[in-house]
């Protein structure tokens, strides 16, 4: 029976590869996979593969963040170690195709006997790493034949997975190709007992430590802070979308009357385009300026417009209650970076698959909003209540801190 599942599996496989190979005749991302995956052979043929590798793969973006503080702890410790980074979606690859603490980088290419079989002999791994959610089916039966170790990272389980349905046998089979499971939380390490899987640790999610390292390192923004001096209360919207923007702006417009400054309000729009957010400012009834074209005097507006990308984690530290887009739309985006500052967090509804974010909801550090009623009943709270916010303030920390330290687990563990 799992022979002829292998087979099925196999069959879908390559028909899911033509579709994206018809697909790229019009579409911009399976263009890039299509091409990448070409490119990868290409890379491999002038790969020098005379020393062992450790091979990390990654999914996409997201998942690339939680392997990189592996990578950068091997690297720090073994500098000379050489490091194998994959990726299957074009929206990690493109982005982080450059990455200087990998010595290759590529797209993994389809599963299949071959094709693992061609590329694990190409790489020369001594220990492979998969990301979260990553079971590639030939890949991991190739490792186990070479007896090279796959341990899993951040990884996280849920109940409507195939592993823990009655016809799960061919999927469970793959859980026990890896040495070890370093799983993110409780439910999960429940769920594979179920099973019978023993072979985990829960160690938590290595994005945390991530983003801690970050804010510990993160630079002064200058500019940031002269617009808060004086505040009582600063809310960061970070990467805002325009339904995001209904749900906030009216609050902060109303305050047009109030003539002091202790309430002030900065934007990072998840698109910095001229068009974007020159819309966005005629919205904004309140005193407002640009990031990239401050006036001499900012401390005497009350929103300050970022226009520009990559300052947005170090901005988190000047708020005091943050506001996180998305949640109206495609998802929220990255609440860790707010909350490792210590301080509430805000989004909309579209949250629920985000581990993070119901974390935060239920330790008293996170805040759902679905209207515009609901924020300014949240925000009054914290504006006006300082024991509410400290509460707040605190819970967010410590969820955060508590979570901290995987990549110090899995690196004492295996190194």
């Amino acid at each position: 029976m799992r022979t002829i599942i292998s087979i099925l599996y196999l069959i879908g496989m390559w028909v899911y590869t033509f579709g994206v190979k018809v697909a790229s005749l019009f579409n911009e991302k399976a263009r890039q996979l299509t091409k990448g995956r070409k490119e990868t052979w290409e890379k491999l043929s002038q790969y020098d593969n005379s020393e062992k590798s450790i091979w990390i793969h990654a999914a996409s973006l997201g998942e690339f963040e939680q392997g990189r503080p592996i990578i950068e702890a091997i690297k720090a410790k073994y500098p000379n170690k050489k490091i194998v980074l994959t990726f299957y979606s074009p929206s990690g690859y493109e982005v982080r195709k450059n990455y200087n603490l990998a010595d290759l980088i590529c797209y993994l290419p389809a599963d299949g006997p071959k094709n693992a079989c061609h590329f694990i002999k190409a790489i020369n791994p001594e220990m492979v790493f998969f990301v979260k959610y990553e079971f590639w089916h030939f890949y991991l039966e190739a490792l186990k034949k070479r007896d090279i170790p796959v341990y899993g990272v951040s990884m996280i389980f849920r109940k409507q997975q195939a592993f823990f349905k009655w016809y799960g046998g061919w999927f469970r089979d793959m859980l026990q190709v890896f040495k070890h499971l370093y799983i993110q939380d409780l439910n999960s390490a429940d769920l594979l007992d179920t099973i019978r899987v023993k072979n985990y640790t829960v160690a938590g999610d290595t994005r945390f430590d991530r983003v801690r390292k970050i804010a510990e390192a993160s630079a002064d923004v200058d500019l940031a802070a002269r617009f808060v001096k004086g505040a009582k209360t600063v809310m960061v919207a970070g990467s805002s979308w325009e339904p995001d923007e209904n749900i906030y702006l009216p609050y902060f417009n109303n305050q047009a009357n109030d003539k002091g400054n202790d309430l002030k309000l900065i934007i990072a729009t998840h698109e910095v385009g001229k068009e974007r957010v020159e819309k966005l400012q005629k919205q904004i009834s309140v005193p407002s300026f640009f990031y990239t074209n401050p006036p001499s005097d900012p401390e005497n507006y009350k929103v300050m417009i970022v226009n520009t990308i990559g300052l947005l984690s170090a901005i988190y530290k000047y708020g005091n209650v943050a506001y996180i887009g998305g949640g109206f739309g495609v998802g929220i985006h990255n609440t860790l970076e707010a909350a490792t500052y210590g301080m509430p967090v805000l989004f909309g509804p579209n949250h629920k698959r985000f581990k993070e974010a119901i974390d935060l909801i239920e330790c008293g550090g996170g805040y759902c909003v679905t209207c515009e009623a609901d924020f300014v009943k949240i925000f009054e709270t914290f504006r006006n209540d300082e024991e509410k916010l400290k509460e707040a303030n605190e819970a967010s920390d410590k969820y955060v801190k508590g979570m901290c330290g995987a990549t110090d687990c899995i690196m004492r563990d295996l190194f």
